[in-house]
């Protein structure tokens, strides 16, 4: 469980920071995104959100939650684009970063150099269990990682995979639960093995 880091002692003006949440599909991320973010809004900090333009399942611009949670947001193609948009924010959100291409990385390093605290949310697997998109380089560079956990929809137990359903090997498929299963590594690699 992420506890909120409070500002350390003696912070330099301009130093920010980097909070990557990261985990399987169905894990709670863009929910524990939401809620770091509206509690950056109730301190009164000037807080925007991004989100890639081809994440469109639950609403073209706001980022919404498996569990209906929504904050506002601003959809961009490009990565730099976050950097012009975020303006004199003090927090910056991104939701879906494994969508974002390599330069994200550079995107947050230069956002957390200019002072502001940058949180993350992406899939740190893609279907197949390999390392996803920039997200892992935002994790070995983040100051704070938290890897949140599903519950696998085949036995019960934490699930840290997301299961494609389907035949295609498309490597970015938008989905819900039709689509995709959290599952368990053993339930993960036995679906693997049947698919094969």
């Amino acid at each position: 469980m992420f506890v909120e880091q409070p500002i350390p002692k003696g912070k330099k003006e301009g130093a920010g920071w980097v909070e990557v949440i990261c985990g399987s599909m169905f894990s709670g991320k863009t929910e524990e995104l939401i809620r770091r973010l509206n509690r950056a809004l109730i301190a009164k900090q000037r807080v925007e959100i991004f989100k890639p333009t081809v994440d469109t399942r639950y609403h073209e611009t706001n980022v919404v939650s498996h569990n209906e949670s929504t904050i506002r947001s601003t959809p961009v193609q490009f990565a730099n684009d976050i950097v012009l948009l975020s303006g004199n924010s003090d927090v910056v959100g991104i939701d879906e970063a494994q969508f974002f291409d390599d330069s994200l990385v550079e995107v947050c390093n230069q956002l957390a150099a200019a002072g502001k605290r940058v949180i993350i949310a992406g899939l740190d697997m893609d279907f197949e269990g390999n390392p996803f998109g920039p997200i892992p380089s935002l994790l070995a560079q983040a100051e704070y990682v938290t890897k949140v956990h599903a519950i696998c929809m085949n036995c019960g137990a934490l699930a840290s995979y997301s299961y494609r359903l389907t035949d295609n090997k498309q490597k970015v498929m938008l989905g819900e639960q039709s689509t995709y299963e959290a599952r368990c590594r053993k339930c993960f690699l036995e679906g693997q093995l049947t698919q094969d």
